[in-house]
């Protein structure tokens, strides 16, 4: 097994996660099978219990796995299956080694963090890297690690450790270490400036980690005289200093670590160069122009609780843009806050509520992801009806969905009073109940986790459609709560269509509409299987919705399993066309203040 060891220096949100994932996708393209991992120092056993506004949205793995988002950058660049041992926390560490102590395995010993966390860290790693995550059964052939946060970091100290040591038992040729580093340039004199890297890269070394590759982030190519002067100062090879300027595209960053000849640097360090072979990246780049080259608008209003942070949605934006692209459509986010589209937006702030209703009022389809908590419920409510009333494509997720149900339950069954027991316990109407395997004294890990089967129900639905008239569809889930499987005929007999359920009957999983263009609701998350030559299907749905295109996806048996498109990875953000450090995707975003973000 050959390991790449990604670390950061300088400042956070340089785009390590971007970098290892192309690095894997490089390697990949040479002929080599390639795994991840990531290391988070923070405590937290997992990313279930963090709020999105702290770190991000949580990603969810086929095996119930709350994970960092960077796991989804390395599952949908690599078109890979991990599971929740590829991130590493140091509170699974920690817990790993107490529980260890408590049965007695140390024999008495005084339990320390060196050896015996930094032990586990080397153990951890070594069995995670030869679990097969490409559906093959042998383990592959390179393992990239990214280590979160930034070199100097008190929390990231045992992991420096273990590495340390881990690269010294591997041995030189099984281990390369690729630092990434920025090199601002100051307005003031417009000068590229080398010396937080130089510090950068002291203070690796003097932890015992010595870098093979710099990866430098800089808003221009590095200047000749600037390589040259890392290089004598670093003590890194001028070629082994790779430029990683801001691009048009994320999806661009491969390609430019091959036009830098990075994999050749990468191969000679693991003695890989007689192996490999040269990198093909014929249909990435296709897709990278044609992402590029999109100018025809579709517009979508995502109307969620966490609009503040378009990393909160990271996996939504992405499964949109894979569709969009497919649909040859430049893609446009409208942010609207849920909350301000209620009453008491209205009243309190006329400017906010009057700019969400624009927006909404102003978009293609509308969207409204998962969340939890009660902020801003009354204002999906609103979104929901505003798109089944005037027959603007709809797509609800887990919540989105629940919401659908509740707002059709007042409208059309005449049940003003309906809710979820999630926002009001008594209510006397509860279209969406607490599901009775549910935890209400642990938050974490207590949740409907992980893939589960959908099978439809109605075989001419256009859901069933879009997933190629299939018995069944494995998706991935995260909820506690359920639509109340007792109102289910009460829903139906009103035209409300439950297209998918689970195995036993009881619990919905699709709702649609069928006298509506596009108004849809899964329980499921299916952002988190979308892939750029793979979009969701119902992700697809909307977008082709949207732009007219539906009816002849449908008569082409619904979503690819091969499209030509394009996905990113969340370390870019464009505004009027600019691209400017840490957002999202190849797009405009504006929010419910009519602030381009």
């Amino acid at each position: 097994m050959k390991y790449v060891l990604v670390t950061g220096g300088v400042v956070s949100g340089l785009g390590k996660g971007v970098t290892a994932s192309s690095i894997g996708l490089i390697l990949k393209s040479c002929g080599l099978r390639v795994t991840s991992i990531k290391i988070d120092p923070y405590l937290n056993t997992d990313a279930g219990t963090m709020s999105p506004f702290e770190h991000g949205e949580v990603f969810v793995l086929d095996d119930g796995g709350e994970v960092d988002l960077d796991l989804g950058n390395y599952e949908r660049f690599l078109d890979i299956k991990l599971t929740r041992d590829n991130n590493i926390t140091t509170g699974k560490i920690y817990q790993s080694v107490l529980d260890k102590e408590r049965r007695g395995d140390y024999l008495g010993k005084t339990v320390q963090v060196v050896p015996h966390i930094t032990d586990a860290i080397q153990e951890w790693i070594e069995r995670v890297a030869v679990i097969p995550v490409d559906g093959e059964d042998s383990p592959a052939d390179v393992c990239v690690i990214e280590l979160g946060g930034t070199i100097g970091d008190i929390e990231s100290m045992p992991f420096i450790e273990a590495l340390g040591q881990f690269s010294y038992r591997v041995g030189a040729g099984n281990f390369c270490l690729i630092h990434v580093s920025l090199v601002p340039v100051l307005n003031v004199v417009g000068e590229q400036k080398t010396k937080p890297t130089q510090h950068s890269v002291r203070g690796l070394r003097s932890l015992g980690l010595t870098p093979n590759i710099l990866a430098c982030r800089s808003t221009t190519g590095l200047d000749d005289n600037v390589k040259e002067k890392l290089s004598r100062f670093c003590h890194v090879p001028v070629d082994s200093i790779i430029s990683l300027y801001d691009a048009s595209n994320i999806w661009r960053v491969p390609l430019i670590l091959r036009d830098q000849k990075a994999h050749e640097a990468i191969l000679k360090v693991l003695n890989l160069k007689g192996v490999a072979r040269e990198p093909v990246f014929g249909e990435w780049t296709s897709r990278t122009e044609l992402c590029d080259r999109l100018h025809e608008p579709v517009r979508v209003a995502m109307v969620g609780k966490y609009t503040g942070l378009s990393d909160s949605y990271l996996s939504v934006l992405k499964a949109l843009l894979h569709s969009s692209v497919a649909c040859r459509r430049k893609l446009f986010v409208d942010w609207v806050p849920a909350s301000d589209l209620e009453n008491e937006t209205a009243k309190e702030n006329p400017e906010n509520y009057r700019n969400s209703w624009n927006l909404l009022k102003g978009a293609d389809a509308v969207l409204v992801p998962g969340g939890f908590g009660d902020r801003g419920v009354e204002g999906k409510i609103l979104a929901a009806k505003y798109a089944r009333e005037n027959r603007i494509p709809y797509l609800g997720i887990c919540l989105g969905m629940q919401i659908a149900v509740i707002e059709y339950a007042r409208s059309i069954l005449g049940l003003q009073d309906a809710n979820s027991t999630e926002f009001d316990p008594n209510t006397p109407n509860p279209c969406v109940i607490f599901m009775p395997e549910g935890s209400k004294t642990h938050m974490g890990g207590t949740m409907r986790l992980g893939s589960r089967r959908t099978y439809f129900q109605v075989k001419d639905s256009k859901s069933t459609k879009l997933f190629g008239n299939r018995s069944f569809v494995d998706e991935r889930h995260r909820h506690r709560y359920e639509v109340n499987p007792d109102m289910v005929q009460q829903f139906e007999d009103a035209g409300l269509s439950f297209t998918g359920k689970d195995e036993t009957g009881r619990r919905m999983e699709i709702v649609e509409l069928p006298n509506h263009p596009y108004f849809i609701g899964v329980q499921f998350h299916p952002e988190f299987k979308s892939r750029p030559g793979k979009p969701s299907a119902v992700f697809l749905g909307l977008i082709a919705a949207a732009c007219g295109q539906l009816d002849s996806l449908l008569k082409k048996g619904g979503a690819p399993t091969h499209v030509l498109s394009n996905g990113t990875s969340g370390e870019k953000f464009h505004r009027n066309g600019t691209t400017l450090a840490n957002g999202s995707l190849n797009g405009i975003y504006r929010n419910g203040n009519g602030v381009h973000v």
